[in-house]
């Protein structure tokens, strides 16, 4: 079928991946490069682990707030603020003195991406007709995926071979650089959108919403608790080297994408619930099996499946916030997953940052582990109040 996109169109929609993907690699290449950082400026792994923690905490926090304070904005203008404060807290980053100064670059970072995250989604499907929308998302979304398969990989190569302050400097720079692509690429022609923090309350007091949300920070806290730490789980573990953990890295993002690949068709088989609950439970059964003796090999098999059904757990919870939520809710719905999908981030990357020295290896999987389970907990109340809503619409219709 012949592309119905516009050369301008298709411009526009791979800057706003090239957005998405510059946003997720600096955001999450701490934790491939946690060694680089602890040698860089002499800090435990807990307080390099804490920085990760530190941006998904911001970024949970400051996303549905700068929706509220800055959502009027044209939406491109939200995407070009975003790049710029981005790539300022990298810029921090890479000059930092001490460790006060890198707190304040993730924070400075994690304010930028909570402009570029929400948003970038939303201006991609308005540049494209209904038909072409689909297209579009998926388009931009490629940039997320093409982070965990070259860019946090790369990063953590970058990292080990020339040190974090390069790595930094290099984000920075490429984050103004995608700024200047946005600036001529992107059509300046949709207008944002005026959010009220009632709004926001009303979403939240909404029983079988709030679940759902649990859901998605009870999955990432389990994720992240265990990816803030697989640099030195690797080294400690497994007696891996640097080249170990960028081999892992690329393990896991070649599996995510497949894991992407998979759930496209899935979803049109079965149910987001009926996925999600799969998901989860290959996730558990394969981080209990992480903790029995084993070699490298048998580590990077063991990653494909963790990457393939993380994956899967992404857009299929997006997916059920989108067949939960209202008409009038789905954008502030979705946009309060993602704060709390990188609260989430953040917590199980502190928890992790608590435990690790404390308890080693175990003491992190096994709190992976009880994430999850609570996730499946989350779930279950989610679903059961979805049903109960329903079945008392269905009886006042009546």
């Amino acid at each position: 079928m012949k592309n119905r996109l516009s050369l301008a169109q298709r411009r526009a929609l791979w800057a706003l991946s090239l957005a998405y993907f510059i946003q997720a690699t600096g955001a999450l290449s701490v934790a491939g490069s946690l060694t680089a950082i602890s040698h860089e400026w002499g800090l435990s792994d807990g307080q390099s682990a804490r920085l990760l923690a530190i941006f998904g905490l911001t970024f949970a926090i400051s996303a549905p707030l700068a929706q509220v304070f800055l959502g009027q904005m044209m939406r491109k203008y939200q995407v070009l603020a975003g790049m710029l404060v981005f790539g300022l807290g990298a810029f921090i980053f890479a000059i930092a003195p001490g460790y006060t100064a890198l707190v304040i670059s993730r924070v400075v970072m994690g304010l930028g991406a909570s402009l570029i995250g929400p948003v970038l989604v939303a201006l991609g499907a308005e540049l494209v007709t209904q038909h072409e929308r689909g297209s579009a998302i998926a388009t931009i979304l490629l940039g997320v995926s093409m982070a965990s398969m070259v860019g946090i990989p790369l990063a953590a190569w970058i990292a080990n071979s020339w040190g974090a302050r390069p790595l930094f400097a290099l984000v920075a720079l490429v984050s103004v650089l995608t700024a200047l692509a946005v600036w001529f690429s992107v059509p300046n022609m949709v207008k944002g959108v005026d959010i009220r923090l009632r709004q926001v309350g009303q979403v939240l007091m909404d029983g079988k919403s709030l679940a759902a949300f649990l859901v998605v920070f009870f999955i990432t806290s389990g994720v992240y608790d265990m990816y803030a730490f697989i640099s030195p789980m690797i080294r400690d573990r497994w007696q891996g080297d640097t080249t170990s953990v960028s081999v892992a890295l690329t393990v896991i993002g070649v599996a995510g994408i497949l894991g992407n690949l998979f759930v496209g068709r899935a979803a049109r088989r079965y149910s987001a619930e009926r996925l999600l609950v799969a998901g989860i439970t290959v996730l558990v059964l394969d981080m209990l099996l992480m903790i029995l003796p084993g070699t490298l090999a048998l580590l990077y098999l063991l990653l494909v499946l963790w990457a393939f059904s993380t994956d899967l757990l992404w857009p299929t919870q997006q997916r059920r916030i989108v067949e939960i939520a209202s008409e009038t809710t789905r954008g502030i719905s979705l946009a309060l997953t993602s704060a709390f999908m990188f609260c989430g981030i953040g917590f199980g990357s502190a928890v992790a940052s608590w435990l690790y020295p404390l308890f080693g290896f175990y003491g992190v999987m096994l709190s992976a582990v009880l994430f999850l389970l609570l996730a499946l907990s989350s779930l279950w109340i989610s679903e059961r109040l979805r049903v109960r809503s329903r079945d008392l619409q269905a009886a006042s219709a009546c």
